[in-house]
């Protein structure tokens, strides 16, 4: 059986033996039927940040549950694993991880995940079946090629899953392309933007959401903001990719609210019951923690998103977080870098650049949840000065505001001699390819590269946004809606594809439209140091 006929198949019972010894000898076979009283796992599985010996798997139960996982090389489970997991009550929205160790590296890993009733530990779930692929290890001898998607910003500005247009079809390209993972480049729920049942498009014909009660308005409440999480999971075709291909997440504004930072303010915004800003950014970094198939760090910053996945020889990946330490969106404007003008922080940069220095892989991908040098504005304040909420500050002089910092982190990466260094990311809702030259820039103190923009799976598309000079950025590409919130039936929704060929270790990216089809190809040659 293959990996696809195996995640296609019905599901069965894993055997007894999940079930632990002191509960085998109360539990008749009788006992384990088929039945309605089953515990459920509605939001399916999934698995993500792989590393050559490890992954996480996830799931949600519908009711207090014990989680086990099997896992075995084969797709017919010769001589699996079992591992158990931990309790899912109320406290997490009933769910749960386990982080799988000891894995062969650079395998094909097949897991199934059963869930023990609490009320009734003779009484198991059905199993549900699931998929992932390891990268190699950096001792390994062998390379093979790797292949990975990206792309962010899912069912926001009212789109959300219209089943009889097939649902979020975006992510049934993703999941046929075969990636070894799946970049979320964040706005992986859009928490400030209510859903309504039906929506006129401009040729008169109705856009059909499903819409569940937490959907309906801004999310305030723990509850609105888990229920944000359990909406996207009722999509088939999301359900579908999750279980076949391991995800890495982080995470941008609309987990929260729109464009957040310490200077955001709702008093002014009817919607909102709840104004305080800190307890709704408490509540959604709960709900998103609890839902993303990410591995936990320390309890020293146990909410920490940024973190660094090794993907063997080939490749390593580090996911930023430019979001939880930035200070207030302003004029952007700073003569000088301190708390106002930061945007990654001091000790993010400082762990991003040892680790890009200590990496041996071929290629270095920053995972950004926001692009360098687009505008991205965010109003005005109280003397009419437009305020911004990216790194762009629509002034194309020297680094002013949070250019100073991306200019450190540039200048060092340069003076370190870190070699093939590529970036990611989304956030605007189309696609790009950017080209940053010193020799076009205001500030030249850095190596040129490349940055790809894509998105967005089932929301509004956007764009294109103007272009800050102060970094050189030259737009080789772009693709965007000739009107802004373009539904998803109108197509421009977009991912990326990142091919690196295991001999000439070359590394193409692909920007993809919603139909699969390749609009722009960059094919880069690894400089060698």
């Amino acid at each position: 059986m293959d990996r696809r006929s195996f995640l296609n198949a019905s599901t069965a019972l894993i055997a007894p033996a999940l079930v632990p010894a002191a509960a085998l000898a109360q539990t008749a076979p009788a006992t384990i039927t088929r039945d309605a009283m089953r515990p459920q796992l509605p939001s399916g599985v999934q698995s993500g940040d792989p590393l050559a010996e490890r992954a996480i798997i996830w799931t949600r139960s519908d009711r207090p549950a014990r989680l086990w996982v099997e896992w075995s090389t084969t797709a017919n489970f010769a001589n699996p694993t079992r591992v158990r997991g931990p309790y899912m009550l109320e406290d997490s929205d009933f769910t749960g991880r386990v982080d799988l160790r000891s894995l062969p590296a650079g395998q094909e890993i097949f897991y199934r995940v059963v869930l023990q009733d609490l009320h009734n530990e003779r009484v198991l779930s059905e199993a549900m079946n699931g998929h992932l692929r390891l990268p190699a290890s950096m001792e390994g001898k062998a390379l093979r090629d790797v292949r990975f998607t990206w792309s962010g910003d899912t069912a926001g500005q009212g789109w959300g899953i219209n089943e009889a247009w097939g649902g979020m079809k975006i992510y049934e390209q993703i999941r046929k392309v075969n990636p070894d993972f799946f970049l979320h480049s964040g706005d992986n729920i859009y928490a400030d933007g209510p859903m309504q049942a039906q929506v006129k498009l401009s040729d008169g014909t109705l856009w059909n959401n499903i819409v569940t009660e937490e959907v309906s308005k801004v999310a305030e409440t723990l509850k609105e903001f888990r229920g944000r999480y359990r909406y996207n999971m009722l999509d088939a075709n999301m359900r579908r990719m999750a279980a076949d291909v391991p995800q890495i997440w982080q995470w941008d504004d609309h987990e929260i609210s729109n464009n957040y930072s310490d200077s955001k303010d709702v008093s002014g915004d009817a919607r909102y019951i709840e104004k305080n800003i800190p307890l709704l950014v408490a509540r959604g970094t709960k709900a998103f923690m609890e839902n993303a198939p990410m591995r936990r760090t320390a309890d020293i910053e146990s909410e920490r998103v940024y973190h660094h996945l090794p993907q063997g020889p080939l490749l390593d990946m580090f996911v930023i977080d430019m979001r939880s330490y930035r200070g207030p969106n302003s004029a952007n404007l700073q003569t000088e870098e301190n708390a106002d003008s930061a945007f990654m922080g001091r000790p993010q940069i400082a762990w991003l650049l040892e680790g890009l220095k200590k990496s041996k892989s071929t290629w270095k991908v920053i995972a950004a949840d926001m692009p360098i040098s687009l505008w991205v504005d965010d109003g005005k304040d109280a003397q009419g000065n437009a305020k911004w909420e990216a790194v762009a500050n629509g002034n194309d002089g020297p680094p002013l505001g949070r250019e100073i910092e991306m200019a450190r982190l540039l200048s060092s990466i340069k003076r370190e001699g870190i070699h093939n260094v590529v970036w990611l990311t989304a956030d605007v809702h189309y696609t790009a390819a950017h080209y940053f030259d010193p020799a076009k820039a205001k500030f030249t103190d850095f190596a040129p590269f490349w940055e790809f923009v894509s998105g967005p799976l089932n929301a509004g598309g956007f764009g294109p946004n103007k272009v800050d000079a102060t970094f050189g950025s030259q737009v080789m590409y772009q693709k965007a809606p000739d009107a802004p919130n373009s539904p998803p039936s109108a197509g421009l929704q977009f991912f990326g594809q990142v091919d690196i060929d295991a001999k000439t270790q070359a590394m193409t990216v692909t920007l993809k439209d919603l139909a699969g089809t390749s609009l722009f190809s960059k094919t880069l040659v690894p400089q060698r140091a």
